[in-house]
């Protein structure tokens, strides 16, 4: 049987850390320069896709103003071509949000590629025996928490 003095003395040798990964993909500047990266990119296609729902807008409220008083042919030709724009502008939106999902997962498990590094390496260089994800915790300690750190080892990169 063990005491429990002998217990507290070998978790006191034990050394514990805590990461928050959502904190670091919020926070750091990797995370932020990946965000800007990604507006960057997709910014192009939300200005297109804006311009296809102003030209629906315009089509609708021409048809809302003067439908009654079109001939027959070309309020049909309008409401078509409003429901043309209409299915581009949702498979656009739906292709877009597809891409940047795939663009922001990319760029998420690359920084986490480098966490992990940097994790490993302050873990050696402290001597830590073990390093957890900081997930759905009800307590813990901030001595015990490194995301700060390994958020400054990240901005050293």
């Amino acid at each position: 049987m063990c005491s429990i003095g002998y217990l507290v003395a070998f978790a006191g040798d034990i050394k514990i850390g805590v990461v928050d990964t959502e904190k670091i993909l919020r926070e750091s500047l990797p995370a932020i320069q990946a965000q800007k990266k990604i507006e960057q990119e997709f910014m192009p296609r939300d200005e297109d896709i804006k311009k296809i729902a102003l030209q629906a807008k315009a089509l609708q409220e021409k048809l809302e103003k003067n439908g009654a008083a079109m001939a027959e042919t070309e309020r049909r030709n309008l409401e078509r071509n409003l429901a043309n724009l209409s299915r581009d502008y949702q498979r656009a939106q739906k292709q877009m949000r597809e891409d940047l999902s795939m663009r922001q997962n990319e760029e998420y498990n690359a920084i986490l590629d480098r966490t992990n590094r940097a994790i490993n390496k302050i873990a050696e260089t402290e001597q830590y025996d073990l390093i957890l994800q900081l997930q759905d915790f009800v307590y813990r300690s901030q001595r015990i928490d490194i995301t700060d750190q390994v958020i400054k080892a990240l901005e050293k990169e």
